[in-house]
């Protein structure tokens, strides 16, 4: 067989561990592969390069991805791009297409599929674990170790300072990582896009916990969070075209120094959580991810895509239904919320 690999969408730790395995389960079975550049554009122009086992053998630490990537979409000009991406792929003679990326790269996959059956694998790949596919997806254990990394830096010098310091992660529309972060480094409070702001219980928890024994405070927000009152949405952050999130936490950090007169400050993770060597963890996944895809193109068993439930390997079929957002868990929020306690003081008679 000769199958072609693209990686669409934003780059994520583990992307080159699954190009490693699918190309190895190809190989091993007496197929070729063939790496489509910078997802789905590649397609479109027929910018494409051969992928052997002696190439990606020595790729499963290396973070981003080799083949590049975009968050092109070809049937945002379909009379143009989408036959071009057919007319391609024709010609490079290809049995099967496995696609690396999130809902949108996916997404288009489906389109495919439903319009034109395409023979398609998908892998699910998103850093942010926000799609009900898997448990937990690649990357976001990388990603959750680099914000927890940096935070621990980051706390030296609140301490020094006697400062608040609000550490912004990504989270688009879930607030995966600011959480799972935020309780590793046992972060003050945790804003998240699932959770309303509550600014006055924000401001209460952290006066409550500043003693001669503690004089800082992380707080951890999701790019994604949002306010419920009024009067503070004005203070959010505006986008003009594509949402392109960020500077929640710039406008958290000025409410909470102009409402406590605590030196406050703001840093914004932002492409750090994308970068650099995966994790074991993410190693492991990705490898098992691209394993279990390039078997499923063996097996002509087109039109699916990978999935994780209880630490199991499987598939489901490709569809629109399959690439649902799955928001973070509140259980795990709930638990992290005992360490925002601020104590119940009962109003006393006059």
């Amino acid at each position: 067989m000769k199958v072609g690999l693209l990686t669409g969408g934003g780059d994520c730790p583990g992307l080159n561990a699954v190009i490693r395995s699918v190309v190895r389960r190809i190989a091993n079975a007496g197929g070729e592969c063939v790496g489509v550049l910078e997802g789905w554009r590649g397609l479109v122009r027929g910018n494409t390069r051969p992928l052997s086992v002696a190439e990606t053998d020595a790729l499963i630490g290396l973070g981003g991805t080799i083949l590049g990537s975009s968050r092109t979409n070809p049937y945002k000009n379909p009379e143009t791009d989408v036959p071009l991406l057919r007319r391609h792929f024709a010609a490079l003679e290809l049995d099967a297409l496995v696609v690396i990326g999130g809902d949108d790269t996916l997404g288009v996959a489906v389109r495919l599929i439903n319009d034109f059956e395409l023979p398609i694998v998908g892998i699910p790949k998103t850093i942010d674990n926000d799609l009900k596919l898997v448990d937990f997806s690649f990357g976001f254990d990388t990603a959750v170790n680099v914000v927890v990394e940096s935070v621990e830096r980051l706390r030296t010098t609140a301490e020094s300072h006697r400062r608040v310091i609000v550490v912004e992660t990504m989270g688009r529309s879930t607030g995966w990582i600011a959480c799972f972060a935020g309780m590793a480094v046992g972060a003050d409070y945790i804003l998240v896009p699932e959770v309303p702001i509550d600014v006055p219980h924000l401001l209460g928890v952290l006066k409550y916990h500043r003693t001669p024994f503690k004089n800082h405070a992380i707080v951890m927000v999701a790019e994604g969070a949002r306010y419920t009152d009024p009067e503070l949405l004005a203070l959010e952050p505006r986008p003009f075209s594509h949402p392109r999130l960020g500077g929640i936490g710039a406008s958290i950090a000025e409410i909470i120094e102009r409402q406590t007169r605590i030196e406050t400050r703001t840093v914004v993770l932002g492409h750090l959580q994308r970068g650099g060597a995966p994790t074991a963890h993410d190693r492991i996944l990705a490898t098992r991810f691209g394993l279990a895809a390039g078997e499923l193109v063996l097996q002509r068993r087109f039109g699916t895509v990978v999935t994780l439930k209880d630490a199991r390997i499987s598939e489901t079929s490709l569809n629109t239904t399959a690439l649902a957002n799955c928001p973070l868990d509140l259980g795990f929020y709930q638990d992290a919320a005992t360490f925002f306690y601020e104590p119940y003081e009962p109003k006393t008679k006059e």
